[in-house]
């Protein structure tokens, strides 16, 4: 919902891809980071937005921007909804931050526990 509704305001021409990664089992738990889709454009020499959901630990999008890095593309900047403070385990930062929240879990607006509550039209906390 955020790729959405962001693209809606960007005004350049684009090209969109996506790469699909998981770090979280069914029990809300951190798991090993697996991707799940890799990308099918070519994005070398070109500038590449990452747009996420969450930034907490780091460790995914490090991960992610890591992996994109050596596809060779001119620049690389991230996005997140969603900066959650006080968790950072890998030194990186979003360059554009939507909201930050505090570390608790969130669910809505495309943020899922166990494939639940992504179709809310707002963020909240599960109970």
């Amino acid at each position: 919902m955020f790729l959405a509704d962001l693209m809606r305001h960007l005004e350049l021409p684009l090209r969109l891809d996506f790469i699909g990664v998981s770090s979280y089992g069914p029990r809300r738990v951190p798991g090993a980071l697996v991707f799940t889709k890799e990308l099918r454009l070519d994005v070398r020499g070109r500038d590449v937005l990452l747009v996420d959901d969450i930034l907490d630990s780091g460790r995914t999008l490090s991960r992610v921007v890591k992996k994109i890095r050596r596809l060779k593309p001119r620049r690389v900047k991230t996005c997140v909804l969603l900066e959650k403070t006080g968790r950072r385990a890998k030194p990186i930062h979003a360059h554009y931050v939507a909201f930050r929240v505090p570390g608790i879990f969130v669910v809505g607006y495309g943020l899922d526990m166990a494939e639940h509550y992504r179709n809310l039209p707002f963020i909240g906390v599960p109970v």
